[in-house]
Protein backbone atom coordinates (compact mmCIF):
# COMPACT_ATOMS: atom_id res chain seq x y z
CA UNK A 1 0.00 0.00 0.00
CA UNK A 2 0.69 3.30 -1.02
CA UNK A 3 2.58 5.71 1.78
CA UNK A 4 1.27 9.49 1.87
CA UNK A 5 3.11 12.15 3.08
CA UNK A 6 0.95 13.73 5.44
CA UNK A 7 2.42 16.67 5.95
CA UNK A 8 1.13 20.01 4.17
CA UNK A 9 3.17 21.70 1.75
CA UNK A 10 6.11 24.04 2.61
CA UNK A 11 5.13 26.87 3.69
CA UNK A 12 1.60 26.09 4.54
CA UNK A 13 0.00 24.91 7.89
CA UNK A 14 -2.94 22.72 8.98
CA UNK A 15 -5.09 24.84 11.28
CA UNK A 16 -6.58 22.80 14.62
CA UNK A 17 -10.28 23.44 15.43
CA UNK A 18 -8.76 25.88 18.26
CA UNK A 19 -6.22 27.66 16.11
CA UNK A 20 -9.35 28.27 13.39
CA UNK A 21 -11.17 29.42 16.47
CA UNK A 22 -8.59 32.14 17.49
CA UNK A 23 -8.37 33.25 13.84
CA UNK A 24 -11.71 33.82 13.58
CA UNK A 25 -12.10 35.85 16.67
CA UNK A 26 -9.52 38.11 15.42
CA UNK A 27 -10.80 38.96 12.20
CA UNK A 28 -14.40 39.33 13.81
CA UNK A 29 -12.52 42.14 16.14
CA UNK A 30 -10.60 43.19 12.96
CA UNK A 31 -13.89 43.92 11.08
CA UNK A 32 -15.83 45.32 13.71
CA UNK A 33 -12.91 48.24 13.72
CA UNK A 34 -12.41 48.61 9.96
CA UNK A 35 -16.84 48.71 9.72
CA UNK A 36 -16.46 51.45 12.64
CA UNK A 37 -14.74 53.51 10.41
CA UNK A 38 -16.82 53.11 7.52
CA UNK A 39 -15.28 51.20 5.56
CA UNK A 40 -17.08 48.78 3.03
CA UNK A 41 -16.68 44.47 2.39
CA UNK A 42 -15.92 42.92 -1.01
CA UNK A 43 -13.97 39.63 -2.41
CA UNK A 44 -11.81 38.74 -5.12
CA UNK A 45 -11.41 35.21 -6.36
CA UNK A 46 -8.25 33.91 -5.30
CA UNK A 47 -6.80 33.40 -8.65
CA UNK A 48 -6.21 36.29 -11.55
CA UNK A 49 -4.53 36.27 -15.26
CA UNK A 50 -1.63 37.06 -15.14
CA UNK A 51 -1.78 40.16 -17.19
CA UNK A 52 -3.48 41.46 -13.89
CA UNK A 53 -0.29 40.67 -12.09
CA UNK A 54 2.61 41.28 -14.06
CA UNK A 55 4.29 44.48 -13.91
CA UNK A 56 2.75 45.93 -10.23
CA UNK A 57 5.47 44.39 -7.66
CA UNK A 58 9.27 45.31 -9.09
CA UNK A 59 11.42 42.47 -7.81
CA UNK A 60 8.92 41.02 -5.69
CA UNK A 61 7.12 39.56 -9.10
CA UNK A 62 9.04 36.24 -9.04
CA UNK A 63 7.09 35.37 -6.05
CA UNK A 64 4.01 35.28 -7.88
CA UNK A 65 2.59 31.86 -8.19
CA UNK A 66 1.66 31.24 -11.56
CA UNK A 67 -1.18 28.42 -12.14
CA UNK A 68 0.11 25.95 -14.91
CA UNK A 69 -3.04 24.94 -17.23
CA UNK A 70 -4.83 21.71 -17.15
CA UNK A 71 -6.61 19.72 -19.63
CA UNK A 72 -6.31 20.83 -23.38
CA UNK A 73 -3.41 23.11 -22.67
CA UNK A 74 -1.26 21.23 -20.11
CA UNK A 75 0.72 19.56 -23.05
CA UNK A 76 2.05 22.98 -23.98
CA UNK A 77 2.75 24.16 -20.58
CA UNK A 78 1.04 27.74 -20.85
CA UNK A 79 0.40 29.87 -17.78
CA UNK A 80 -2.03 32.39 -17.43
CA UNK A 81 -2.99 32.31 -14.40
CA UNK A 82 -1.91 32.90 -11.22
CA UNK A 83 -3.03 33.18 -7.26
CA UNK A 84 -3.20 36.40 -5.94
CA UNK A 85 -0.36 37.65 -4.56
CA UNK A 86 -1.75 40.76 -2.38
CA UNK A 87 -5.36 42.18 -2.49
CA UNK A 88 -4.43 45.34 -3.95
CA UNK A 89 -4.02 44.85 -7.22
CA UNK A 90 -7.24 42.82 -7.61
CA UNK A 91 -8.90 45.79 -5.93
CA UNK A 92 -7.78 48.02 -8.51
CA UNK A 93 -9.36 45.42 -11.41
CA UNK A 94 -12.34 45.01 -8.99
CA UNK A 95 -12.61 49.51 -8.77
CA UNK A 96 -12.05 49.68 -12.48
CA UNK A 97 -15.26 47.48 -13.67
CA UNK A 98 -17.83 48.22 -10.88
CA UNK A 99 -16.68 51.79 -10.29
CA UNK A 100 -20.02 53.15 -11.65
CA UNK A 101 -21.69 50.80 -9.22
CA UNK A 102 -19.41 52.37 -5.98
CA UNK A 103 -19.25 55.16 -3.69
CA UNK A 104 -17.15 58.41 -4.43
CA UNK A 105 -14.49 57.81 -2.54
CA UNK A 106 -14.68 54.00 -1.73
CA UNK A 107 -13.77 53.29 1.57
CA UNK A 108 -13.28 49.16 1.47
CA UNK A 109 -12.04 46.32 3.58
CA UNK A 110 -11.38 42.57 2.56
CA UNK A 111 -9.86 39.62 4.38
CA UNK A 112 -8.59 36.81 2.78
CA UNK A 113 -5.65 34.36 1.49
CA UNK A 114 -2.76 35.48 -0.71
CA UNK A 115 -0.07 32.98 -2.07
CA UNK A 116 3.26 34.09 -2.23
CA UNK A 117 6.35 31.92 -3.80
CA UNK A 118 8.63 32.50 -1.25
CA UNK A 119 11.58 30.72 1.15
CA UNK A 120 9.22 29.35 4.22
CA UNK A 121 10.85 30.95 7.58
CA UNK A 122 10.40 31.88 10.47
CA UNK A 123 7.03 33.91 10.50
CA UNK A 124 7.22 33.82 6.42
CA UNK A 125 4.70 32.09 4.89
CA UNK A 126 3.39 30.71 1.05
CA UNK A 127 0.05 31.17 2.16
CA UNK A 128 -1.43 33.66 4.51
CA UNK A 129 -4.19 35.55 5.46
CA UNK A 130 -4.12 39.36 4.81
CA UNK A 131 -6.85 42.02 6.26
CA UNK A 132 -6.68 45.07 3.59
CA UNK A 133 -7.77 48.77 4.05
CA UNK A 134 -7.78 51.10 1.10
CA UNK A 135 -9.47 54.63 0.12
CA UNK A 136 -10.23 55.12 -3.84
CA UNK A 137 -10.96 58.24 -4.73
CA UNK A 138 -9.38 60.77 -2.52
CA UNK A 139 -6.01 62.87 -2.40
CA UNK A 140 -5.84 63.92 0.98
CA UNK A 141 -3.69 62.78 3.51
CA UNK A 142 -6.66 62.81 5.89
CA UNK A 143 -7.48 59.26 4.15
CA UNK A 144 -3.69 58.16 4.64
CA UNK A 145 -4.06 58.39 8.29
CA UNK A 146 -7.45 56.75 8.56
CA UNK A 147 -5.64 53.70 7.12
CA UNK A 148 -3.27 53.88 9.58
CA UNK A 149 -5.71 54.64 12.43
CA UNK A 150 -7.67 51.93 11.16
CA UNK A 151 -4.83 49.21 11.53
CA UNK A 152 -3.70 50.82 14.65
CA UNK A 153 -6.67 50.65 16.27
CA UNK A 154 -7.55 46.93 15.04
CA UNK A 155 -4.06 46.03 17.23
CA UNK A 156 -5.15 48.01 20.03
CA UNK A 157 -8.40 46.29 20.02
CA UNK A 158 -6.80 42.96 19.51
CA UNK A 159 -4.86 43.60 22.94
CA UNK A 160 -1.45 45.05 21.65
CA UNK A 161 0.51 47.95 22.62
CA UNK A 162 3.83 49.33 21.97
CA UNK A 163 3.72 48.93 18.42
CA UNK A 164 5.95 51.51 16.01
CA UNK A 165 4.36 53.28 12.77
CA UNK A 166 7.47 53.80 10.41
CA UNK A 167 6.57 56.28 7.78
CA UNK A 168 8.43 57.93 4.95
CA UNK A 169 7.63 58.92 1.13
CA UNK A 170 8.16 57.80 -1.90
CA UNK A 171 9.27 61.13 -2.77
CA UNK A 172 11.44 61.98 0.03
CA UNK A 173 13.56 58.79 -1.63
CA UNK A 174 13.57 60.45 -4.34
CA UNK A 175 14.46 63.67 -3.19
CA UNK A 176 17.49 61.89 -1.11
CA UNK A 177 18.65 59.76 -4.02
CA UNK A 178 18.65 63.04 -6.10
CA UNK A 179 20.49 64.43 -4.02
CA UNK A 180 23.32 61.75 -3.78
CA UNK A 181 23.55 62.07 -7.48
CA UNK A 182 22.32 58.42 -8.54
CA UNK A 183 22.17 58.01 -12.00
CA UNK A 184 18.76 57.36 -13.27
CA UNK A 185 18.92 53.96 -14.27
CA UNK A 186 20.91 52.81 -10.64
CA UNK A 187 18.00 54.46 -8.58
CA UNK A 188 15.83 51.65 -8.25
CA UNK A 189 18.75 49.25 -7.54
CA UNK A 190 19.68 51.67 -5.30
CA UNK A 191 16.12 51.84 -3.21
CA UNK A 192 16.28 47.83 -3.54
CA UNK A 193 19.55 47.85 -1.19
CA UNK A 194 17.88 50.60 1.01
CA UNK A 195 14.82 48.33 1.30
CA UNK A 196 17.50 45.66 3.16
CA UNK A 197 19.04 48.00 5.26
CA UNK A 198 17.78 46.00 8.44
CA UNK A 199 18.84 42.29 7.47
CA UNK A 200 22.36 43.10 5.88
CA UNK A 201 23.40 46.56 7.21
CA UNK A 202 25.56 49.24 6.64
CA UNK A 203 28.39 47.22 4.60
CA UNK A 204 25.53 45.09 2.86
CA UNK A 205 24.10 47.89 1.38
CA UNK A 206 27.21 49.63 0.47
CA UNK A 207 28.29 45.74 -1.38
CA UNK A 208 24.77 46.03 -3.36
CA UNK A 209 25.53 49.27 -4.58
CA UNK A 210 28.88 48.38 -5.89
CA UNK A 211 27.42 45.27 -7.36
CA UNK A 212 24.75 47.30 -9.19
CA UNK A 213 27.53 49.69 -10.54
CA UNK A 214 27.06 52.67 -8.82
CA UNK A 215 29.28 55.06 -8.83
CA UNK A 216 32.03 55.03 -6.30
CA UNK A 217 31.70 58.64 -5.14
CA UNK A 218 28.20 58.16 -4.80
CA UNK A 219 28.55 54.98 -2.55
CA UNK A 220 30.62 56.93 -0.40
CA UNK A 221 28.11 59.85 -0.04
CA UNK A 222 25.70 57.37 0.94
CA UNK A 223 27.67 55.54 3.46
CA UNK A 224 28.22 58.55 5.54
CA UNK A 225 24.83 59.01 5.67
CA UNK A 226 23.30 55.42 6.40
CA UNK A 227 23.96 55.57 9.84
CA UNK A 228 22.61 59.06 10.82
CA UNK A 229 19.54 59.70 12.93
CA UNK A 230 16.87 60.13 10.79
CA UNK A 231 16.06 63.70 11.92
CA UNK A 232 20.24 64.59 10.84
CA UNK A 233 18.99 63.19 7.00
CA UNK A 234 16.52 66.19 6.75
CA UNK A 235 18.63 68.50 5.39
CA UNK A 236 20.13 66.24 2.91
CA UNK A 237 16.20 65.44 1.88
CA UNK A 238 15.20 68.83 1.89
CA UNK A 239 17.99 69.89 -0.58
CA UNK A 240 15.77 68.95 -3.65
CA UNK A 241 12.24 69.86 -4.42
CA UNK A 242 11.29 66.31 -4.43
CA UNK A 243 12.46 65.52 -1.41
CA UNK A 244 10.96 68.96 0.40
CA UNK A 245 7.47 67.49 -1.20
CA UNK A 246 7.98 64.27 0.46
CA UNK A 247 8.81 65.37 4.28
CA UNK A 248 5.59 67.63 3.95
CA UNK A 249 3.64 64.87 3.53
CA UNK A 250 5.13 62.49 6.10
CA UNK A 251 5.21 65.71 8.44
CA UNK A 252 1.55 66.11 7.81
CA UNK A 253 0.82 62.47 8.42
CA UNK A 254 2.56 62.57 11.45
CA UNK A 255 0.59 65.74 12.92
CA UNK A 256 -2.58 63.59 12.23
CA UNK A 257 -2.41 60.39 13.59
CA UNK A 258 0.17 61.29 16.57
CA UNK A 259 -2.26 62.09 19.08
CA UNK A 260 -4.28 59.06 18.75
CA UNK A 261 -1.89 56.44 18.88
CA UNK A 262 -2.54 55.85 22.61
CA UNK A 263 -1.04 52.05 22.56
CA UNK A 264 1.90 53.08 20.11
CA UNK A 265 4.27 55.80 18.53
CA UNK A 266 5.08 57.06 15.31
CA UNK A 267 8.60 57.95 13.51
CA UNK A 268 9.97 58.89 10.29
CA UNK A 269 12.06 56.30 8.80
CA UNK A 270 14.25 58.13 5.76
CA UNK A 271 15.54 54.34 4.30
CA UNK A 272 12.24 52.68 4.63
CA UNK A 273 11.40 51.44 1.26
CA UNK A 274 8.36 49.17 0.60
CA UNK A 275 9.14 47.33 -2.40
CA UNK A 276 6.34 47.11 -4.06
CA UNK A 277 6.50 49.43 -7.65
CA UNK A 278 3.17 50.57 -7.06
CA UNK A 279 3.78 53.41 -4.28
CA UNK A 280 3.87 57.06 -4.85
CA UNK A 281 3.72 58.97 -1.40
CA UNK A 282 3.68 58.28 1.72
CA UNK A 283 4.19 54.80 2.91
CA UNK A 284 4.22 53.19 6.19
CA UNK A 285 5.36 49.75 7.65
CA UNK A 286 4.02 49.12 11.64
CA UNK A 287 6.49 46.69 14.15
CA UNK A 288 5.59 45.03 16.87
CA UNK A 289 8.23 44.36 19.79
CA UNK A 290 8.35 40.22 19.56
CA UNK A 291 6.62 39.86 16.37
CA UNK A 292 9.43 38.72 13.10
CA UNK A 293 9.18 41.55 10.67
CA UNK A 294 6.73 44.23 9.92
CA UNK A 295 2.88 43.40 11.16
CA UNK A 296 1.25 45.95 8.82
CA UNK A 297 2.02 47.75 6.06
CA UNK A 298 0.97 50.01 3.35
CA UNK A 299 1.11 53.75 1.33
CA UNK A 300 -0.14 55.66 -1.21
CA UNK A 301 -0.48 54.31 -4.91
CA UNK A 302 -2.19 57.00 -6.80
CA UNK A 303 -0.82 55.36 -10.38
CA UNK A 304 -1.81 51.72 -9.86
CA UNK A 305 -6.06 52.59 -10.17
CA UNK A 306 -5.19 54.37 -13.34
CA UNK A 307 -3.46 51.51 -15.23
CA UNK A 308 -6.62 49.55 -15.31
CA UNK A 309 -9.81 52.69 -15.69
CA UNK A 310 -7.39 54.75 -18.32
CA UNK A 311 -7.04 58.01 -16.24
CA UNK A 312 -5.29 58.98 -13.07
CA UNK A 313 -7.51 57.92 -9.59
CA UNK A 314 -5.82 58.79 -6.28
CA UNK A 315 -5.52 55.81 -3.48
CA UNK A 316 -3.84 54.39 -0.69
CA UNK A 317 -4.71 51.75 1.80
CA UNK A 318 -2.60 48.91 4.35
CA UNK A 319 -2.88 45.49 4.98
CA UNK A 320 -2.24 43.98 8.50
CA UNK A 321 -0.88 40.11 8.52
CA UNK A 322 -2.91 38.34 10.97
CA UNK A 323 -0.60 35.21 10.58
CA UNK A 324 2.37 36.81 11.56
CA UNK A 325 0.70 38.13 14.81
CA UNK A 326 -0.85 34.62 15.76
CA UNK A 327 2.44 32.79 14.82
CA UNK A 328 4.82 34.78 17.39
CA UNK A 329 2.34 36.15 19.47
CA UNK A 330 0.09 34.12 22.40
CA UNK A 331 -1.72 36.59 23.40
CA UNK A 332 -4.85 36.67 20.73
CA UNK A 333 -4.96 32.79 20.92
CA UNK A 334 -5.14 33.41 25.05
CA UNK A 335 -8.00 35.95 24.97
CA UNK A 336 -10.10 34.23 22.20
CA UNK A 337 -10.05 30.62 24.46
CA UNK A 338 -11.27 32.76 27.22
CA UNK A 339 -14.27 33.99 25.70
CA UNK A 340 -14.57 30.46 24.03
CA UNK A 341 -14.95 28.68 27.25
CA UNK A 342 -17.34 31.25 28.64
CA UNK A 343 -19.68 30.14 26.12
CA UNK A 344 -19.80 26.54 25.55
CA UNK A 345 -22.23 24.67 27.76
CA UNK A 346 -21.69 20.65 27.14
CA UNK A 347 -24.63 18.81 27.88
CA UNK A 348 -24.48 14.97 28.86
CA UNK A 349 -26.83 12.13 27.37
CA UNK A 350 -28.18 10.37 30.18
CA UNK A 351 -29.76 7.22 28.25
CA UNK A 352 -31.38 6.45 25.06
CA UNK A 353 -34.93 7.20 26.54
CA UNK A 354 -33.68 11.11 27.15
CA UNK A 355 -31.90 11.92 23.88
CA UNK A 356 -34.95 13.47 22.43
CA UNK A 357 -35.31 15.54 25.40
CA UNK A 358 -31.64 16.56 26.15
CA UNK A 359 -31.84 17.92 22.27
CA UNK A 360 -34.26 19.96 22.80
CA UNK A 361 -32.97 21.57 25.67
CA UNK A 362 -29.49 21.89 23.44
CA UNK A 363 -32.11 23.95 21.18
CA UNK A 364 -33.86 26.47 23.42
CA UNK A 365 -29.87 27.17 24.83
CA UNK A 366 -28.93 27.64 20.90
CA UNK A 367 -31.99 29.80 20.55
CA UNK A 368 -30.66 31.88 23.33
CA UNK A 369 -27.21 32.84 21.83
CA UNK A 370 -25.69 30.07 24.19
CA UNK A 371 -23.22 27.63 22.31
CA UNK A 372 -24.17 24.07 23.50
CA UNK A 373 -22.52 21.40 22.63
CA UNK A 374 -24.40 17.82 22.95
CA UNK A 375 -22.67 14.34 23.98
CA UNK A 376 -22.92 11.93 20.99
CA UNK A 377 -22.15 9.01 22.97
CA UNK A 378 -24.60 8.29 26.36
CA UNK A 379 -23.61 6.16 28.95
CA UNK A 380 -20.60 7.02 31.02
CA UNK A 381 -21.66 10.63 32.62
CA UNK A 382 -17.42 10.14 33.94
CA UNK A 383 -16.37 9.48 30.20
CA UNK A 384 -18.73 12.69 29.17
CA UNK A 385 -17.63 14.62 31.41
CA UNK A 386 -13.58 14.20 30.58
CA UNK A 387 -14.90 15.00 26.58
CA UNK A 388 -16.69 18.17 28.25
CA UNK A 389 -12.99 18.85 29.83
CA UNK A 390 -11.36 18.13 26.49
CA UNK A 391 -13.66 20.04 24.40
CA UNK A 392 -12.64 23.34 26.84
CA UNK A 393 -16.26 23.83 28.17
CA UNK A 394 -17.07 26.20 30.55
CA UNK A 395 -20.43 24.04 32.22
CA UNK A 396 -21.59 20.78 31.97
CA UNK A 397 -25.35 20.11 32.33
CA UNK A 398 -26.91 16.82 33.31
CA UNK A 399 -30.30 15.90 33.11
CA UNK A 400 -31.05 12.65 34.31
CA UNK A 401 -34.29 10.47 35.41
CA UNK A 402 -33.95 12.39 38.93
CA UNK A 403 -33.78 15.79 36.84
CA UNK A 404 -36.56 14.68 34.82
CA UNK A 405 -38.77 14.02 37.62
CA UNK A 406 -37.89 17.08 39.39
CA UNK A 407 -38.49 19.59 36.29
CA UNK A 408 -34.80 20.56 36.69
CA UNK A 409 -30.58 20.41 35.47
CA UNK A 410 -27.89 20.09 37.37
CA UNK A 411 -25.22 22.46 35.84
CA UNK A 412 -21.41 22.24 36.83
CA UNK A 413 -19.41 24.99 36.36
CA UNK A 414 -15.94 23.32 35.29
CA UNK A 415 -12.97 25.27 36.02
CA UNK A 416 -14.66 26.13 39.56
CA UNK A 417 -15.64 22.44 40.13
CA UNK A 418 -19.33 23.58 41.72
CA UNK A 419 -22.21 22.23 40.80
CA UNK A 420 -26.44 23.33 41.33
CA UNK A 421 -29.88 22.66 40.66
CA UNK A 422 -32.23 24.68 38.09
CA UNK A 423 -35.45 24.82 37.09
CA UNK A 424 -35.82 23.58 33.74
CA UNK A 425 -37.51 26.46 32.24
CA UNK A 426 -34.74 29.05 33.98
CA UNK A 427 -31.56 27.16 32.67
CA UNK A 428 -30.93 29.80 29.96
CA UNK A 429 -31.64 33.16 31.92
CA UNK A 430 -28.90 31.51 34.73
CA UNK A 431 -26.41 30.63 32.25
CA UNK A 432 -26.84 34.58 30.69
CA UNK A 433 -26.24 35.93 33.99
CA UNK A 434 -23.09 34.04 34.53
CA UNK A 435 -21.57 34.68 31.34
Amino acid sequence: MKKFIVLPPSGTRDFLPQDVKNREWAFGVVKGVFESFGFLPMDTPAFERIETLAGKYGEEEKLIFKILKRGKQSASGETDMALRYDLTVPLARFFARYRNQLPYSFRRYQIGPVWRADRPGKGRFREFYQCDVDVIGSSSLLADAEVILALTKSLSCLGFSGYTVRINSRKALNGILESYGVPSEQMKATLVAFDKIDKIGVEGVVNELSGAGVPEVVIGRIRSNLSKRSEDLRGQISTTATGREGLEEVDEVVSLVKPLLKDGEIEFSPFLVRGLDYYTGPIFEIYLKGAVGAIASGGRYDGLIGMFTGEQIPACGGSLGIDRLLSTIDQIGKQSKREERLSCVFITVWDRALRAETLCIADELRSEGISAEISLNDGKIGDQVRSALKRGARYCLFYGPDEKTRKEVTLKDLSAGKQMSVKRDEIARMLKSFI
